[in-house]
């Protein structure tokens, strides 16, 4: 049986897998977009692939999360979409085209997307014992460690003038790291994880989940997505060292958010998924309209932490264990869908007006908080 000293000594070991993973892909994600405008692509490219990719990502999560229910396979899901999501990311060093780029951005989310629901399966195992907010808000604080320490290594490389090239193979370190700590993990813990028996009768959900994951939705449609930051700032003469800084402080910022408004979250419910989401309603207006780098990005990092933390967790109170897989399945593919055509039309209204893309987050942003502030779990 497990305790809570045991469940806590599982979230951290996952944790640990998530930090050398985000180190990874994160450390690439702050400079996808420079990379791919340094290749010739266009704002609106930089903007499809970042959503299309993020589309394919959620959508196979969909898949992975009903078959993970079905067969049980937690772990093999879990340890080959690491593989595929880490393993993408040194060989955009090697290519040289903007469509090759992106076409390995695809793997990536692919490799994610797989991996996803059966992961956080396995943590809401071990969440329920500790508190499902604060759990998932230790692994994000984990998680994103990685995604400080990632981007700012990246920094580094650029910054001694190795060039983009460079960076995305560097990354292949901590990506065997990754790989190598997540197969110790299961064979430490793979025959103590024990489920509920599965019902292949289809899973049932309540008007919350369905509430919220409306409300979801709409902050996924509105939420900036970081290339799109990223391009603005390369347009405006900031070099990639500094992106890739600026998206450290983020990632740093979002790992405090997660662990602050986790706990929060175990106590004050859902009124702390609002205030933490609140935050993001400021990012595009202080970067757009008033040229505010530093705080726009500051909030951007803060409502992405409770976005990746407490959101996640919330769809594991609304479900039941039997039918969890297809929850996180169902949950993520339509906030992939969401960023996809999110992230195009605010790549659209960013070259149309960047004035119509703020009102556009901004309304969205507002009708999202106040369904959630009407859900009762």
């Amino acid at each position: 049986m497990w305790d809570k000293r045991r469940a806590y000594r599982f979230i951290f070991l996952m944790g640990l897998v998530s930090l050398l993973s985000d180190f990874t892909y994160e450390g690439a994600k702050g400079i996808i977009g420079p990379y791919l405008a340094y290749l010739g692509a266009s704002a609106f490219v930089v903007s499809l692939i970042s959503g299309a990719s993020e589309l394919i990502g959620y959508w196979i999560r969909l898949f992975s999360g009903v078959l993970s229910d079905r067969l049980r396979s937690y772990w093999a899901l879990t340890m080959l979409g690491y593989a595929l999501n880490l393993f993408s990311v040194p060989l955009l060093g090697l290519v040289k085209s903007w469509q090759l780029a992106g076409l390995l951005v695809f793997l990536e989310r692919f490799g994610k997307g797989l991996r996803t629901p059966s992961r956080d399966v396995l943590l809401s195992k071990a969440t329920s014992l500790v508190g499902h907010g604060k759990g998932f808000g230790l692994h994000e604080f984990l998680d994103q460690i990685g995604a400080v320490l990632g981007p700012l290594s990246v920094a580094l490389v650029l910054l001694l003038g190795l060039g983009y090239r460079s960076a995305f193979l560097f990354l292949l370190i901590p990506a065997i790291l990754a790989i190598l700590l997540l197969f110790f993990a299961k064979r430490i813990y793979s025959d103590k994880i024990n489920f509920e028996k599965s019902s292949h009768e289809p899973a049932k959900f309540s008007k919350a989940f369905y509430l919220y994951l409306l409300a979801s939705c709409l902050i996924s449609l509105s939420f900036l997505p970081f290339p799109l930051i990223g391009f603005h700032l390369y347009q405006h003469a900031f070099d990639g060292w500094k992106v890739s800084l600026l998206f450290a402080l983020a990632m740093a910022l979002d790992a405090l958010s997660a662990l602050f408004f986790g706990v929060l979250y175990d106590k004050r419910g859902f009124l702390a998924l609002v205030i933490g989401l609140s935050f993001g309603l400021f990012s595009p207006i202080l970067l757009f309209l008033f040229d505010k780098v530093l705080f726009a990005i500051a909030l951007w990092g803060i409502s992405l932490g409770v976005q990746e933390s407490i959101m996640r967790s919330a769809v594991a109170k609304l479900s039941s264990e039997t039918g969890r897989g297809r929850a996180y399945g169902i949950f993520h593919f339509f906030i992939g869908l969401s960023a996809f055509l999110g992230g195009a039309l605010m790549g659209l209204l960013y070259e149309l007006s960047p004035t119509a893309l703020v009102i556009y987050s901004l309304s969205l942003h507002i009708i999202a908080l106040f369904i959630l502030l009407k859900i009762r779990p």
